[in-house]
């Protein structure tokens, strides 16, 4: 009896060792009450190339740092203690020193299997230009939970082969404020529009199956607002679908927009599926988009879009 309960203590031991071995955690406070003050300190001690879990769990606070997580970081969880209370912030825009809109970023992702969950990404800059809260470059990103805040150009999806996962997120800002040509997934996300003008601006690539799927979305609008597009492409073959989604009276009849170039109408691929709200009656909607079938709304979930059981599985 006394060797099978050592065995067993051995057993426990071991498998907590090895629980410890796979996951890890980074603790980070503004205040100075854990190891790292700003994020990038903690990520900058993250081994490259990881196979196992790190956590970087950070508390309430404002972190105005200019953040890049870089391309041999993986595996990483940047955790926040409370969405609207760990905020990283920061104030560029395009129209300093000419700076152009690509370097703006608040927080800059060009690692893979990265997850942001319960955190405020921002850029607080004034409306002088283009200003990018987060950047993505990576493949298999996940945020969850989290705020984007901004005015033209919140969110820019950088890379064409890359796969984003949006969760429970909110998403504000004013032109273009979703861009570029990942492929990415919004489930149940609420999107905020802070001016008359384009939601999104997806430059998908031609042989790109997916761009933007909004799928049981919110779409709102501030007050003052009269005239939103669902979006415009940035390039020919953009896509951006929404279904199931909740549209305020602020969209307009026509949703779309050609970005002045009726070319744009032969080639870009906007859809529609099963909206609702004042402003998803498509009685009036431009004769180039196309609302799906019911048979090919059944192909679009975030398992066939991203490839969720073959070559992904998100981190929870």
């Amino acid at each position: 009896m006394k060797r099978i309960i050592e065995l067993l203590v051995m057993a426990l031991c071991f498998s907590i060792a090895s629980q410890a071995e796979i996951k890890d955690t980074l603790f980070v406070a503004r205040d100075g009450t854990a190891p790292y003050r700003n994020v990038a300190d903690a990520v900058e001690v993250v081994r490259a190339f990881m196979d196992y879990t790190m956590v970087i769990y950070v508390k309430k606070g404002v972190y105005k740092e200019k953040l890049v997580i870089p391309s041999w970081v993986k595996n990483v969880e940047i955790v926040g203690e409370d969405r609207n209370n760990t905020i990283i912030t920061y104030d560029d825009h395009a129209n300093i020193n000419k700076m152009g809109t690509f370097r703006t970023y608040t927080v800059k992702v060009e690692g893979s299997d990265i997850t942001f969950k319960n955190i405020t990404i921002e850029n607080n800059s004034a409306q002088l230009g283009q200003a990018v809260a987060l950047h993505t470059e990576g493949d298999r990103l996940l945020f969850v939970n989290c705020r984007f805040l901004g005015h033209q150009d919140t969110v820019y999806t950088g890379s064409e082969n890359a796969r984003l996962w949006f969760r429970h997120c909110y998403i504000e800002g004013t032109t273009d404020f979703i861009f570029g040509p990942s492929t990415a997934y919004f489930s149940d996300c609420d999107i905020y529009c802070k001016r008359d003008s384009y939601i999104t601006a997806a430059s998908t690539v031609k042989d790109i199956k997916y761009g933007y799927v909004f799928d049981h979305c919110h779409i709102t609008a501030a007050p003052g607002v009269t005239r939103l597009y669902l979006g415009r492409p940035w390039r020919p073959y953009g896509y951006t679908l929404f279904m199931y989604c909740d549209l305020c009276k602020e969209v307009l009849s026509e949703g779309w927009f050609n970005w002045n170039n009726p070319e744009n109408e032969k080639t870009a691929r906007y859809l529609e599926y099963k909206n609702t709200g004042e402003g998803a009656s498509v009685k009036n909607r431009v004769s180039w988009s196309h609302q799906l079938s019911k048979k090919e709304a059944e192909q679009i979930n975030v398992e066939n879009v991203l490839g969720i059981g073959k070559l992904w599985i998100p981190l929870e």
